[in-house]
């Protein structure tokens, strides 16, 4: 298995990758992760966004021949100016592939995440998990992780497709 930088020839095969944790997140609480039709084309410009900007995001991908089987994509983000910490760095989507889970892909990746991150000298490192999301949260704990915060919803207009 090779962990390595994504390309932007590499964002093809991340896009159904993306639609499968998208909907996996929908069906899980539709009320909070509902998504429009096809999210992963929404994402395809936002992705080649993150491989042009070293300095401010980590993408990388999980390939086993030839073939990717995940990725994560983080970010730097700014803090609201009250906190000590300016900005920190934002996991917004680790991914791997069912047949290739268990094998320590999702902790490698979340290891090079911190060190890329620790490099670019981040302080904090940041994530959210869906709440039925037990694997996750093991993974993210493993790796040094903690719980922080605990997001609460209330949907006052359910049903409405904005």
């Amino acid at each position: 298995m090779e962990i390595r930088d994504a390309t932007d020839a590499d964002v093809a095969g991340v896009l159904p990758m993306v639609a499968k944790i998208c909907a996996l997140h929908e069906a899980w609480d539709a009320d909070r992760f509902r998504t429009k039709e096809h999210p992963e084309r929404m994402y395809d410009s936002w992705l080649r966004g993150r491989v042009r900007d070293r300095a401010r995001s980590v993408f990388l991908v999980a390939e086993h021949d030839g073939r990717l089987v995940g990725y994560v994509v983080c970010t730097i983000e700014a803090e609201i100016p009250i906190y000590w910490t300016p900005e920190c760095g934002w996991v917004h989507d680790l991914w791997v592939d069912e047949q290739y889970r268990h094998e320590g892909v999702g902790r490698q990746m979340a290891m090079l995440v911190v060190e890329r991150f620790t490099a670019l000298g981040v302080k904090q490192i940041r994530l959210q998990t869906a709440a039925p999301n037990e694997a996750a949260r093991s993974l993210f704990a493993s790796c040094g992780f903690r719980v922080s915060t605990l997001e609460m919803l209330l949907s006052v207009n359910s049903g409405a497709n904005e």
